[in-house]
């Protein structure tokens, strides 16, 4: 897992691609790839989501590799880039979706079930903190 590329609302240090991508590739050729952004939350403004800067450059970068890759994404953030997130993981059946969470990150369950409605739910990965880790599985029938 590593952050290659600057996000939204994120600061510009990030992994090194070519050389994370390098070493992880050669060293363990199988495994599947957490490839995302720097990312930031201010829960005091509006923020802003991933643009097509940032998932073209994405795809770019992901273009040329064999693994599966999974795009951890900001859940407090995907709302307002649906279109872009899912032209990426269209690029590839070897991409996916993991949504993550912030301790400090607003954001609903009603936010999670509008992804699992939009998303091929075979290619989206949940890594949600509590309360809202339950609530989600409670709404979508798995009981805890």
């Amino acid at each position: 897992n590593a952050d290659i590329l600057p996000g939204p609302n994120g600061s510009s240090s990030a992994v090194d691609a070519k050389g994370f991508l390098d070493t992880v590739t050669s060293v363990f050729p199988d495994v599947t790839l957490s490839l995302g952004w720097t990312t930031g939350w201010h829960p005091d403004q509006q923020n802003k989501g991933y643009d097509w800067t940032m998932v073209k450059e994405m795809a770019h970068i992901c273009s040329t590799l064999s693994q599966p890759v999974t795009f951890p994404v900001r859940a407090a953030l995907v709302r307002q880039s649906m279109s872009e997130l899912c032209w990426l993981i269209q690029q590839s059946d070897r991409y996916s979706l993991t949504i993550w969470t912030g301790k400090e990150d607003v954001y609903s369950v009603e936010d999670l079930l509008y992804i699992r409605k939009n998303f091929d739910k075979s290619r989206v990965y949940y890594d949600v903190l509590e309360p809202q880790n339950s609530e989600f599985k409670k709404a979508i029938g798995i009981e805890c």
